[in-house]
């Protein structure tokens, strides 16, 4: 795990006051951390909410999930981070109406090493996002599947979580070290961070194990947990080999119903929000 250097800082987010930034994050790999960024933030843009989803894994899932071939993805997350241009610079336009996204690329495989004795490491994403014109109302960051500096950098930068956990025996395991990063994060660097929500992830309601697993995660986490659960969908898996987030590849299939049910849990639950803060 990452280990966090002694605070420098601690004001929060300029940026909230312009757009609510979400993490979606998990250390943990094949969770569906990706397709709940990519998916998400697709049925949150149907709503008519202006949304970016940054890159921030070197794997560049969430690129590909909107069709964007590696050879023409160009300036992204990295120089975000290391070039110093703005969101502006860097954000292009996806098929979807207002969704936008800042690509990742193989540049962002060598972030990790250049972090750890650049200046301000914790901060790079944030400083970026706060010199930027953030014209957006959310902003989904697809953090990569551990625990390292690119991902602390996205905890330091966001207002919130979303955390997807796959419905499995060993759902919970690994999820103290999440727990714990999060304190750290909020004592050292971004006192306002708080876990959005956490989202069940490929349920298959015709498996006992899966009722049983998502009684312990709800048990666990309480009321954080979101009502929706995504279900395990052969169309959500077959949409990203199309270039395409899986409510553009079938609108209809469990899957789109599931992530157009979620999204509207997220925002239901930032309005909420959004109402105790302005009272």
């Amino acid at each position: 795990m990452t280990q966090i250097a002694p605070d420098r800082e601690k004001n929060p987010s300029q940026n909230q006051a312009h757009c609510r930034v979400i993490a979606v994050v998990n250390q943990k790999g094949g969770v569906g951390k990706t397709t709940t960024t990519v998916n998400l933030a697709t049925a949150m843009a149907a709503t008519g909410k202006r949304v970016l989803v940054v890159d921030a894994d070197p794997q560049g899932n969430a690129s590909t999930g909107f069709g964007i071939p590696r050879g023409a993805r160009g300036a992204g997350c990295y120089e975000l981070m290391f070039d110093g241009l703005l969101v502006e610079d860097v954000a292009r336009e996806t098929l979807i109406p207002n969704l936008s996204i800042i690509t990742s690329s193989a540049d962002l495989a060598g972030a990790e090493i250049q972090l750890v004795n650049a200046e301000r490491r914790e901060f790079r994403m944030r400083d970026a996002l706060e010199r930027s014109a953030n014209d957006y109302d959310f902003m989904l960051v697809d953090c990569p599947p551990s625990l390292n500096l690119i991902t602390l950098n996205a905890l330091v930068a966001a207002d919130a979580l979303l955390v997807p956990l796959q419905v499995e025996f060993y759902a919970l395991e690994g999820m103290s070290n999440l727990l714990q990063t999060i304190e750290a994060v909020r004592e050292r660097f971004n006192p306002a961070l708080e876990i959005q929500g956490v989202v069940l992830t490929m349920y298959d309601k015709r498996n006992s194990l899966s009722d049983a697993v998502a009684r312990d995660v709800r048990e666990f986490f309480g009321d954080r947990v979101y009502e929706t659960a995504i279900p395990r969908n052969v169309r959500v898996s077959e949409a990203p080999s199309h270039g395409k987030p899986v409510l553009l590849y079938d609108l209809k299939c469990p899957g789109s119903r599931a992530y157009m049910h979620l999204a509207s849990e997220v925002l239901k639950r930032e309005n909420r929000r959004a109402t105790q803060v302005a009272a």
